[in-house]
């Protein structure tokens, strides 16, 4: 069947394209179920690249029965924004890190950004591919929203400086450092001896430049998609945090769905939150030289004394408190002891 389109109706459907993901000419009928997914990060991060992707999989593996729309860059509102807007059902799918807006409804879910937990990624992974990963998503359930089972990745943590590089803790001593509104966060530092300052992403760059603070912590591909390496100087590869994002779901839209539609729609998401982890690993380690050519000089970083200096500051102790035994202990199942 040849299908023609009139001038009007194919400028609609190129706005929807340029919204969401490219739909084939065969699928260009209005989709049975169609969600909004709203991300955090610009538009050409592997977080927003891979749910393109994933938009176009599900659309061919459902026949055109499931669209995808994603919303990048906070086109949505802020994370606050987003979260509600998911709790109400205004948004179907959002992307949120566990450490940040989330933890204040399910305060567990930042047990993954608990300080030098995770000595790599294959550490990282056993834990939140398995038992971490399965308790966190369990108290998403119970607070009311569906998590898919792949946390995707925002990489390891770096802190940055225009001052000095930080190669032991007596370095962060009454450093000025800028870190996300998180009491997470602002408690590692603190237990470092920093002086932390909350304050949103999109004063970063200025907060830099006028010396409001003297360093950030953030993964390569932030700080190059940032251009901070124009404010700041040294980079050093502490890898204090790990950051990701959860895959969440309004509940009454996933109950829209089939069992078999659910299925699949399970399947094509978390390969690609597989696929994105990949793409940030690979991107985070040759971003470093680029950041190197941009004039940043990196160094390397032992974690061990910044963790006797969190044991001894209390910093395991009181998150253990607060996590309470079971999640910490499901954590160091894969870590190790870390009080």
């Amino acid at each position: 069947m040849t299908l023609i389109l009139s001038r009007r109706r194919f400028a609609t459907l190129g706005a929807t394209v340029a919204i969401g993901a490219a739909l084939p000419l065969r699928y260009a009928r209005a989709a049975e179920f169609s969600f909004k997914l709203g991300t955090n990060v610009p538009e050409t991060h592997p977080l927003n690249v891979h749910a393109r992707k994933a938009a176009a999989a599900l659309l061919e593996a459902t026949g055109g029965r499931v669209e995808l729309k994603l919303f990048p860059n906070n086109q949505l509102g802020g994370d606050a924004d987003m979260f509600s807007q998911l709790r109400s059902g205004a948004l179907e799918c959002f992307t949120l890190s566990g450490v940040n807006v989330l933890s204040t409804l399910i305060p567990s879910t930042a047990i993954s950004g608990v300080g030098f937990a995770f000595k790599d990624y294959p550490t990282l992974w056993k834990a939140l591919d398995g038992r971490l990963g399965e308790h966190l998503r369990g108290q998403i359930s119970k607070a009311g929203l569906v998590a898919m089972e792949k946390i995707w990745d925002n990489g390891f943590r770096q802190v940055t400086t225009s001052t000095k590089p930080i190669v032991t803790p007596d370095d962060l001593k009454g450093m000025k450092i800028r870190v996300p509104v998180s009491a997470l966060w602002t408690s590692l530092f603190k237990s470092l001896g920093a002086t932390p300052a909350g304050i949103n992403f999109a004063e970063v760059y200025s907060a830099l430049q006028t010396r409001i603070v003297d360093g950030q912590e953030n993964p390569p591909a932030i700080i190059s998609a940032a251009k901070l390496y124009e404010v700041q100087k040294y980079c050093s590869l502490t890898n204090h945090m790990w950051d990701g994002w959860w895959f969440l779901m309004n509940r009454r839209a996933w109950s829209r769905l089939s069992p078999e539609l659910q299925e699949t729609f399970a399947r094509v998401v978390n390969g690609a939150a597989m696929a994105e982890r990949q793409e940030v690993a690979q991107q985070n380690e040759t971003l470093k030289a680029d950041l190197a050519a941009a004039g940043m000089t990196f160094n390397t970083v032992d974690p061990t004394p910044f963790r006797e200096t969190l044991t001894k500051a209390g910093f395991y102790r009181d998150w253990k408190e607060k996590f309470g035994a079971e999640a910490w202990s499901i954590l160091e199942e894969a870590t190790g002891e870390l009080s």
